[in-house]
């Protein structure tokens, strides 16, 4: 496993989480086995934005002493206690589910509060002003909530939570397709602006936790993807972890045999996990824009030009560490002979010899 660490907290999370979205229709003995897997294989972040609740009481079955070795993110809006999903916004509601949820996970904390699926700019206000936020805010002080987050499919709405200040970790939906394509419920905002905002998150040090990795599937089909082409998990995955400020995407897991593929994650090839080929079929907008996705390298020069670029990206967004970090750097822009060999690997045709040289005119070295 690899662990990722929260800026707001230093908490290491686990690159891969645990998606409860789907699990629960596997039933409580598939369910507690699923769950006790992933402890056993280091996962230690688990989303609670499940479709009934299942998952809350298995939880709570296996972890006994070992709760504090595992994150919940837990989501002040959904509802379960009908023993189905529900949405709400009535602050009384999201009380007494929140009791429920602590109970059911027999817990006295959260380790992530979350504004639940704000994608309206009224959902958001009446969130922030209408006494959700003071609660958070209140259960903070008292120590039962470690960190606020918010889950968000609209870039406008996550831009408005990260201007109040208040958020520690951000979930969001990232995959080639909403990024690129426009294609899908979710696919809200076009390329650039979408990754701006994972650019500012990493700049505010507020983490990412991904969902819908694979479009709900959609990419892993060649007749569903908009693409015309099917992607792997291996690829969705390593293409949302090379994105500023993720630290774990977050798969809905519907049983072990699930589990178990997605962990073979961490033991694939470079090969198996290299997304190069999105370069072949990505919008006009989105060609010559740096991903990191490092498929230039090896550099002749020794450069690590993704991690140059993703500085360079982040001080121009208010990043004011993001030049002490390129300062340390052991090769950096200038360093760039103008062979040209990254230009020609760059599946996103972006003329990196010529970014060098704006880089190092930039940081003045």
């Amino acid at each position: 496993m690899e662990y990722r660490k929260l800026p707001h907290g230093g908490e290491s999370i686990s690159a891969l989480g645990f998606g409860t979205s789907s699990i629960g229709m596997a039933g409580e003995k598939e369910t507690d086995a699923a769950i006790a897997l992933a402890l056993e294989n280091g996962i230690n972040y688990f989303d609670l934005a499940s479709a009934d609740a299942v998952p809350f009481p298995a939880l709570g079955r296996q972890l006994g002493s070992r709760r504090r070795e595992v994150y919940f993110q837990i989501h002040f809006g959904a509802d379960y206690r009908s023993g189905k999903y529900g949405w709400t916004t009535d602050l009384d509601a999201i009380k007494r589910s929140v009791d429920w949820q602590l109970n059911a996970l027999k817990t006295d904390y959260i380790d992530f509060g979350f504004l639940h699926c704000l994608d309206e700019a009224a959902d958001l206000e009446h969130a922030l002003r209408g006494g959700t936020l003071d609660y958070l805010l209140q259960l903070k002080e008292q120590g039962v909530v470690r960190h606020i987050g918010l889950s968000s499919h609209t870039p406008s709405v996550a831009r408005a939570a990260l201007k109040e200040g208040i958020l520690d970790m951000l979930m969001f939906s990232i995959n080639p397709a909403y990024d690129y394509q426009k294609k899908g419920e979710f696919a809200i905002g076009g390329a650039g602006e979408r990754l701006e905002l994972y650019r500012r998150c990493e700049a505010q040090g507020v983490g990412i936790s991904v969902m819908k990795a694979f479009s709900g599937g959609q990419l892993l089909g060649a007749a569903t993807s908009p693409f015309g082409r099917a992607l792997t998990e291996y690829q969705c995955i390593q293409y949302a972890l090379d994105k500023p400020g993720v630290l774990t995407v977050l798969p809905g897991v519907r049983d072990r045999a699930d589990l178990k593929r997605l962990l073979g994650f961490f033991d694939a090839p470079p090969e198996a996990r290299d997304y190069a080929v999105l370069g072949t079929f990505t919008p006009q907008e989105a060609a010559g824009v740096c991903v990191y996705c490092n498929h230039c390298q090896p550099c002749p020069a020794g450069l690590d030009i993704g991690l140059i670029n993703k500085y360079y990206d982040l001080a121009q967004a208010g990043d004011t560490l993001a030049k002490s970090h390129y300062a340390s750097l052991e090769k950096q822009a200038g360093s760039c002979t103008g062979c040209g060999h990254c230009d020609r690997r760059c599946p996103f045709h972006v003329r990196q010899s010529a970014r060098m040289q704006a880089i190092r005119t930039y940081f003045g070295r």
